[in-house]
């Protein structure tokens, strides 16, 4: 049988607060093949030291990322072996010093790194750990798991920038399969996006712990400052009305992103009748109601929330974006006005452009495309969109690079397998995420 695993994830946040159950103790008896697939192996010889990289240092043809010295070779393995014996019993004093002595043989000794790593995490080094971890992908820059540990660990460290980066890579390389890892990942990184004002992918991020069956109190607090783009760290008292609404709002949606609906519009009907004012409440309800596919409900909804709050920007998007390719010139006049109440937000701009273009108006949704292109460079939709705008005014060369930007990023997009555009005009909203300085009209 192999150790308990512990890599650098907080479990103050899964275990104790209940979000999740311990983590698994059969994260090991896994390699990886010479193309990178993960595959089943037996334990190595000298036993199991991590659960990705076990069998590597004795496989036929293996790298020699975690190959010692020839001339070292003798003291290094009989090193390399003590100190995992000891690890395995968990006599850690004894096996920390033994590793640092095997690693400064064969510096290069990936297994070494990551046991270092996980021992300091289980004496809470974070410091230390993320230090090791860092070693390991230095060793390894192409593997998405020690740079989703390593993105934990800084997260202890309250490196949050550092943090979510290491985790957005991490999704990008690909992580074990590991459902409960899984988790422990995406409530991070939904913490951190929330943190960083991300709403939106924070809320996606937290939707997809939701509808793998992750219920907790903590799980409905950050999702309920998440839809109600509350940005800080600490959740309100429980015991406030505050608190009383990101609960119930961070339940319905979490609910709701289960597909949960009946359930959720519980949720969100307490919150409206004991704090209808409060604000952004009828924003998150409206966004709920979109997901349960009642258009004109949520429509009904966002304009509530401009009736609480009338400089409330979000809402206008909402109701412009739903009316975008069904009525646009209804959407047109909400958009208008989020521009004049947020003109300095790429976001509005962007979606009255878009409009604009589907009314016909050509030469009027230039310049809020162009002004949406510096802040949305990456996205190929805004160059689709220019691309029919030029051509319709009568400025060939323009509407020429737009659409090979397009080609050149839409084609990138596929490349990478990602939820890229296809080669036609996008029919859907692109999604935005509008921060705090967009001006949700008023704050809690």
């Amino acid at each position: 049988m192999g150790r308990v695993m512990r890599p650098a994830f907080s479990l103050r946040y899964a275990e104790h607060q209940g979000m999740i159950g311990a983590f698994p103790k059969s994260m090991f008896g896994l390699r990886r093949d010479r193309v990178g697939r993960v595959t089943a192996a037996a334990p190595c010889a000298m036993a199991v030291v991590a659960f990705v990289y076990c069998a590597v240092v004795n496989a036929q043809g293996a790298s020699d990322v975690a190959r010692p010295t020839q001339t070292a070779s003798a003291a290094f393995q009989s090193l390399a072996a003590k100190a995992t014996a000891a690890q395995d019993a968990d006599n850690l004093d004894e096996a920390v010093p033994l590793f640092r002595k095997a690693l400064a043989l064969n510096p290069r000794w990936l297994e070494g790194w990551w046991s270092l790593g996980e021992i300091d995490y289980q004496q809470d080094q974070y410091s230390a750990a993320a230090s090791e971890f860092r070693k390991v992908v230095a060793l390894d820059p192409k593997y998405g798991t020690a740079r989703a540990l390593l993105g934990l660990c800084e997260f202890e460290l309250g490196q949050e920038k550092e943090a979510l980066n290491d985790i957005e890579a991490s999704k990008e390389l690909g992580m074990e399969q590991d459902p409960q890892l899984r988790q422990v990942v995406l409530y991070h990184e939904g913490i951190l996006l929330q943190r960083a004002s991300r709403y939106e992918q924070a809320a996606m991020a937290l939707s997809s712990l939701c509808l793998s069956g992750v219920r907790s109190a903590d799980l409905a607090q950050i999702f309920g400052m998440t839809m109600l783009h509350i940005k800080n760290k600490a959740a309100p008292a429980e015991s406030t009305p505050e608190g009383d609404v990101v609960e119930h709002i961070g339940r319905g949606a979490c609910l709701s992103a289960a597909n949960e609906y009946d359930q959720a519009r519980r949720e969100y009907d307490y919150v409206l009748q004991q704090n209808p004012q409060f604000p952004l409440v009828h924003f998150a309800y409206g966004r709920f109601l979109l997901e349960a596919r009642d258009r004109s409900g949520a429509i009904e909804a966002f304009k509530q929330e401009i009736a609480e709050h009338p400089n409330n920007v979000l809402a206008r998007l909402e109701i412009a974006a739903v009316e975008y390719k069904t009525d646009s010139a209804a959407g047109l006049p909400y958009a208008q006005q989020a521009v004049a109440l947020a003109p300095q937000t790429p976001a509005p701009h962007y979606l009255l452009g878009l409009l604009l273009l589907d009314t016909g108006d050509f030469q009027g949704s230039i310049p809020h495309l162009e002004i949406a292109r510096k802040e949305f460079s990456s996205d190929a939709r805004v160059y689709w969109s220019l691309g029919v705008a030029y051509a319709h005014v009568g400025r060939p060369k323009d509407a020429a690079e737009a659409r090979a930007t397009f080609a050149r990023l839409n084609q990138a997009k596929s490349a990478e397998t990602q939820n890229g555009v296809t080669g036609n005009a996008p029919d859907a909203m692109p999604q935005m995420d509008v921060n705090d300085n967009a001006g949700a009209g008023t704050k809690p």
